[in-house]
């Protein structure tokens, strides 16, 4: 309600001042007619019209675009005002006072004892009773962070939960999947992207459960049809038989160098033509 006495009091002010101005230029082009000399025709007489195209246009609505959007936001529901301070503590990662709040994003934190509740009780936010700044899941700040992080859950951890952990995460993941040390999986029953981390010294147990589950499962023998059955189900399959055996083929077929003449070795039956050299044959294994 004091706003829009506010904007009602400014509407008022606005119409005062343009009522005071068109009685200036009136008085101004009274003035101008009593002056000038009606034989003289090269003096042109002043209208209140001329004058008004003269004068600088004077603007007494420069704030009221600003007021108006400051109204909308404020006559939001609470869930909108709640929203619109989390993104701004989540795209900033700074703390802001509740009077930094409302000169940010207009959401009036401090005399609005819902949307201070809101937010001193909100999961995402944390208040230090003066302060309020943006709370993730997992408090990881960097990609080295994140990669020790990765380490310590050989068994998987949502990308969702750490997703919002610092503005750069997704980069910074794909950057350790790039260089091998985490892997990123998706979950086909729950669609949802795991990242593990890539270690051979961790070591994994599995349920004996899952261990006989997966030798019960009857594979084809052929890999072609494997390949086949993983893009059914909207998988991605590692390999390529397909494109393997064809490559195979054409080797195959391109034409084979020939085989070398194998050396013959010297034996006691070998007719030896330099026998008047017998230091030739010195260092040879005559079986």
């Amino acid at each position: 309600m004091a706003l829009e006495e506010s904007l009602a009091k400014f509407k008022r002010k606005q119409e005062k001042c343009q009522s005071t101005l068109t009685s200036i230029n009136n008085a101004r082009a009274g003035s101008f007619r009593a002056a000038a000399s009606p034989h003289d025709k090269s003096v042109p007489i002043a209208t209140s019209a001329s004058i008004a195209v003269k004068a600088p246009a004077i603007k007494f609505s420069d704030d009221t675009q600003r007021l108006q959007h400051i109204n909308s936001v404020r006559k939001s529901t609470i869930g909108a005002q709640l929203k619109r301070v989390l993104d701004l503590l989540r795209e900033t990662r700074e703390a802001f006072t509740a009077e930094k709040i409302n000169e940010a994003c207009y959401v009036d934190a401090i005399n609005n004892k819902e949307v201070f509740n809101g937010l001193a009780k909100n999961d995402k936010v944390h208040y230090d009773g003066k302060r309020f700044s943006y709370k993730p899941k997992y408090g990881v700040k960097n990609k080295e962070e994140l990669r020790q992080f990765i380490l310590k859950y050989p068994e998987g951890i949502r990308i969702g939960d750490l997703s919002d952990a610092y503005p750069r995460v997704m980069e910074d993941l794909q950057a350790l999947k790039a260089s091998g040390a985490v892997w990123l999986l998706s979950n086909s029953d729950s669609r949802e992207d795991v990242a593990y981390p890539n270690d051979p010294k961790i070591n994994i147990k599995v349920d004996d459960d899952l261990k006989s589950l997966f030798r019960e499962i009857d594979l084809p023998h052929d890999m072609i049809d494997i390949e086949k059955y993983l893009q059914k189900n909207t998988m991605k399959p590692a390999t390529n038989t397909a494109r393997r055996r064809a490559m195979a083929q054409v080797q195959d077929s391109s034409p084979k160098p020939k085989a070398k003449k194998k050396t013959r070795d010297i034996s006691k039956r070998t007719k030896l033509t330099n026998a008047h050299l017998p230091e030739l044959f010195q260092n040879l294994n005559v079986p």
